[in-house]
């Protein structure tokens, strides 16, 4: 194997790679707390000083985020001035998108559009017993390739990475992990950015209501290109980074402000390519698709009592691809998750009610096929199907060329610190 298929060998994801060295950001020991940052406001910037070894290769950013409190439920999030016009002042506005902002050295350097967890008890917590929302208890995390940005971090000083949230409300937990490759042959590498492109948001918004009953339409889009070389004893490689996203909600509030219907699609695109003299080449990429549907009914039957209609579908699906410009992927996930839930609630306990969710999980190589098919209502698993062949591939419908919206018929979503179900979880 020469050094430049040894190099590409590990053009990858950070997390579970074959990194030297992993350098944690998080907030600084002694505290009485977590060690997240907490992200308050859209405002709010948390910054950590770093430094990396002097014969650094490759690096990667991995990015964890959990949302809680005012945004536990951003993508439902009303924009302000629906909330101004209906003087509303317990309601969380600022719209129903966000978005995580890495920068170095107060430079953007990537994004990170997150996926729509829910925690277990959000929604309507009948629905998250036993089977529990995807990445609920694993919450994902997302790469960032700062490879190109070497050139600058190999200069033996201190430098700064930030992370803020954009129309972000309390509160928004952080931190991330970079990942370093080190050239064990030499004691210094050496770099240089090429290219460092930012297409600046674009947001489309789009609101038509009278009172507290009306139609909302967001639509974003981001762009970030980066390349930059460095030199070690592999050669000098040249990196490409590319990350194109695109963002879309439709949300309707009706009955006065009593039922909400939100549908909701991420796009969430990665390409990495990795060039060396005179003529060989390494790409990669990743097609993320994350889901939303979201249908929530709330009717007040006087007495501190409530009743409360919540359906919900949120769908994981990324498709990855050893080669950026092949037609066909290497591996490919699929994972599909439909609840129905009705309950009664009584001074915040829910003293009745029926939830039930099935959910469909596949993943598909060329080197490992597994399926899992399972269904529960009110804590009881109705059945649950295993396979581990690729020869069941065609039920799996979630896909890339999704035209439609699934038709289960889920805010008043409640907060997952907010109701107690029968069981007293």
């Amino acid at each position: 194997m020469n050094r430049f298929e040894e190099r590409a060998e590990i053009l990858g994801s950070g997390a579970g790679s074959q990194a030297d060295l992993i350098i944690p950001f998080s907030r600084d020991l002694p505290l009485k707390d977590g060690l997240w940052y907490e992200i308050e406001n859209a405002t709010d910037v948390k910054v950590k000083e770093f430094e990396i070894p002097q014969n650094v290769y490759r690096a990667v950013l991995e990015v964890y985020v959990s949302f809680h409190e005012n945004d536990e439920f951003w993508y439902g999030n009303p924009p302000n001035d629906y909330i101004a016009a209906n003087n509303l002042t317990n309601l969380a506005g600022n719209g129903p998108f966000r978005e995580v902002v890495v920068s170095l050295d107060g430079e953007v350097v990537g994004a990170v559009w997150p996926f729509t967890v829910v925690y277990t008890g959000g929604i309507n917590p009948l629905l998250w017993r036993p089977i529990s929302g995807v990445g609920s208890f694993d919450l994902p995390t997302y790469d960032i390739e700062i490879t190109p940005f070497l050139g600058d971090l190999l200069d033996g000083k201190t430098h700064k990475l930030g992370f803020s949230v954009t129309n972000a409300l309390n509160v928004w937990y952080i931190d991330a992990n970079l990942h370093l490759w080190l050239d064990s042959k030499s004691t210094k590498t050496e770099g240089k950015i090429l290219q460092h492109d930012i297409v600046p948001l674009g947001v489309s918004s789009v609101s038509d209501f009278k009172g507290l009953n009306g139609t909302f339409i967001t639509n974003t889009t981001r762009f970030i290109s980066s390349t930059g070389w460095v030199k070690s004893s592999y050669g000098t490689v040249t990196t490409k980074s590319i990350q194109d996203l695109s963002y879309s909600n439709s949300m309707v509030m009706a009955k006065d402000g009593d039922l909400q219907i939100v549908h909701q699609m991420i796009h969430f695109n990665d390409s990495i390519y990795a060039m060396m003299p005179p003529s060989d080449a390494k790409s990669k990429k990743s097609l993320k698709r994350f889901l939303l549907y979201l249908y929530s009914d709330y009717l007040d039957q006087g007495n501190g009592t409530s009743l409360s209609v919540a359906n919900v579908t949120l769908g994981f699906n990324e498709k990855k691809f050893k080669d950026a410009d092949a037609g066909s992927p290497s591996s490919s996930l699929k994972n599909l998750q439909n609840g129905q839930g009705v309950m009664v609630v009584k001074d915040n306990l829910v003293v009745s009610g029926v939830g039930s969710t099935q959910q469909m999980y596949n993943y598909d190589s060329s080197k490992f096929c597994y399926s899992r098919n399972i269904s529960s209502s009110n804590y009881t698993i109705l059945y649950d199907e295993v396979g581990k062949t690729c020869n069941n591939r065609a039920q799996f419908h979630f896909g890339f060329g999704l035209s439609r919206w699934w038709p289960f018929p889920a805010r008043r979503a409640y907060l997952a610190s907010h109701v107690v179900d029968p069981n007293g979880n």
